[in-house]
């Protein structure tokens, strides 16, 4: 992962010994949690939150980002009561009687979860992680046991190992990365959005300087991916329809077009964040021989794909999950370049309070918000 003053292997997460109350398996807490179910986005309602286990931990969520993957997520889980949302931030209260190198009062991104023990894990690649489904996806943990009630009643949590819709929520602790005092609003997004983005310039196609980088969609995950590839010294051209969206990257640095129908000058490397079959072939057409494109946006399963031109140019096709990053790494050197002023992630947020997630989401489809953040405390 190359990084602008060396590599981000060299940023180390240095556990800390543990501080403060260590559960055994204790008393639940009283939460209050969107609950979405059917066309509802969410409804604030009160929960409980299973107390912590062995790794676990409570955090009290202090922001928590929208990403397109809860409404995703939504959509497939129909008329299922659920608590979504998987960019979190906040204060660890509470640590489980094996939870290592956090203490109470440490503020954290929530990052996705992983086991830490598998092949991918144990290679630096946890979003391959061999039980990601389960650890992210299942509703529950991965021993199939419930972390959050509604009225007496399991409902699906631990979405992406945390279910962040709430104001507290329960965690492994391999999950959270302290972020000293950072603002929780800038902070959230790094535990999925602004990583995917982030990470895959870093560490999946790794532009070097005077390279040009095209970003098709300039969302939060191409917004970050822009700014990133900014702070490396690359040539940034960004394809995105909402005008605001242009003129902020623009601002920074970046070409922008509102449309890849636009004249485009080759590039060597380029990042999809649709998934829509026409971007990608008309992002690969633009790519110099030898160019490099990775994917992120989850689109049709299949598309068509020209292996001739693909293999007599040499270019190369990578997939990406949540960056290829360990979050550990990764989220501490984004956080430095923020502080150091390399990387204004602050510009692309706007805070919503969590009651507020009907407006926020419509703000963000209509482009009148590139990256929704609900405050739980509001």
């Amino acid at each position: 992962m190359s990084g602008a003053t060396g590599t981000v292997s060299a940023y180390e997460h240095r556990p800390k010994a543990g501080a403060g109350a260590k559960d055994g398996a204790g008393a639940g807490t009283r939460i209050s949690v969107l609950l979405s179910h059917g066309s509802a986005l969410g409804e604030l309602v009160e929960a409980e939150l299973d107390a912590p286990r062995d790794d676990e931990v409570v955090v009290r969520v202090e922001a928590v980002g929208v990403c397109h993957t809860d409404l995703l997520a939504q959509k497939r889980l129909g008329s299922r009561s659920a608590v979504l949302g998987h960019e979190g931030c906040g204060t660890v209260e509470r640590l489980g009687p094996r939870a290592e190198g956090l203490a109470v009062g440490d503020r954290v991104v929530l990052s996705f979860a992983s086991c830490g023990e598998c092949d991918p894990c144990r290679s630096g690649f946890p979003g391959y992680c061999a039980h990601s489904a389960a650890l992210n996806g299942s509703g529950r943990r991965r021993d199939g046991s419930p972390t959050l009630r509604v009225g007496g009643e399991p409902v699906f949590g631990s979405f992406f190992g945390q279910s962040s819709f709430a104001t507290s929520v329960l965690a492994g602790a391999r999950s959270c990365v302290p972020v000293g005092d950072l603002s929780p609003a800038v902070a959230a997004p790094l535990g999925c959005g602004f990583l995917t983005g982030a990470g895959a310039v870093l560490n999946v196609l790794r532009p070097r300087p005077r390279d040009r980088l095209l970003v098709v969609g300039a969302g939060g995950v191409g917004a970050a991916a822009a700014l990133t590839a900014l702070s490396e010294g690359v040539e940034v051209v960004v394809a995105e329809p909402v005008e605001a969206r242009r003129a902020l990257l623009a601002s920074h640095g970046a070409s922008a077009v509102a449309s890849l129908d636009e004249p485009i000058p080759p590039v060597t490397h380029a990042l999809d964040t649709t998934g829509r079959p026409e971007a990608i072939a008309r992002a690969l057409s633009l790519l110099r021989p030898r160019g490099a494109l990775a994917v992120v946006g989850l689109g049709p399963a299949e598309i068509p794909l020209d292996v001739r031109s693909l293999t007599m140019r040499g270019l190369r096709l990578f997939g990406c999950v949540e960056g290829d990053a360990e979050p550990a790494l990764l989220i501490p050197e984004l956080v430095r370049r923020h502080r150091d002023g390399l990387l204004p992630l602050d510009r692309l947020v706007t805070t919503y309070a969590l009651g507020d997630i009907e407006r926020a989401v419509a703000d963000q489809r209509a482009g009148l918000t590139l990256k929704a953040v609900l405050l739980p405390g509001t």
